[in-house]
């Protein structure tokens, strides 16, 4: 399973509204990889990522016979394929709890991401709305004393964070501007700054954010 031997670069199939796809090109600019970034609508697949990906899904990162489509695989591939700048604690117990960060992430807020963009008008998509402002507004604290999310440096699980944070107001999400939401806000402020996160967007995402 997996395993190709169509291309000879490095290729990745993105969707380029999907913040799934977006961890990945942060990664990708964040490490200066060359790669060939092929821009995929999700409702037409190509037949060639059929070939590759068995699930027909969006990431796709193809690295010569290799082929991955799980977005958090493709991330740790990078950074042990390309490993400067380390986007991993280098101890085990941080990697370890990195890894969390990242599973509680997608479940406790890329879910709730999927339900508003699936649903817009909804009454789920409001009780979604609510509960991702709400969590996000109560781990702001954290940015007081880490400038990152929980580390001094930028990591995998700001790549997974980054994304959401950038279309809150796309998806009719209003972070207040309190002295509470502050540290987030700053956080934010850091993470849109960085020269790769702008370097990875897409037209789409540009739109996001105005």
């Amino acid at each position: 399973m997996g395993v190709v031997s169509k291309r000879t670069s490095m290729t990745f199939f993105s969707d380029p509204a999907s913040h799934y796809c977006h961890r990945i090109r942060i990664v990708l600019a964040e490490k200066g990889v060359t790669v060939d970034i092929e821009e995929v609508d999700p409702s037409a697949i190509p037949e060639e990522l059929a070939e590759l990906n068995p699930y027909g899904s969006l990431p796709t990162l193809v690295d010569r016979d290799l082929s991955l489509y799980e977005s958090k695989v493709m991330m740790e591939y990078l950074d042990e394929r390309f490993p400067h700048p380390p986007l991993l604690p280098v101890y085990p117990v941080a990697r370890a709890l990195s890894r969390q960060y990242m599973h509680r992430i997608e479940k406790d807020w890329c879910e709730k991401v999927d339900i508003i963009v699936a649903n817009k008008d909804s009454k789920e998509v409001s009780l979604a709305r609510k509960e991702l402002r709400d969590s996000l507004l109560g781990i702001a604290p954290i940015f007081t004393d880490k400038p990152f999310f929980m580390y001094e440096e930028f990591t995998l699980v700001d790549c997974c964070l980054a994304p959401l944070l950038w279309r809150l107001e796309s998806l009719g999400i209003d972070m207040p501007n309190t002295r509470q939401a502050k540290p987030l806000h700053d956080y934010m402020r850091r993470l849109f700054e960085r020269p790769a996160f702008l370097s990875s967007l897409t037209e789409p995402e540009r739109d996001m954010n105005s």
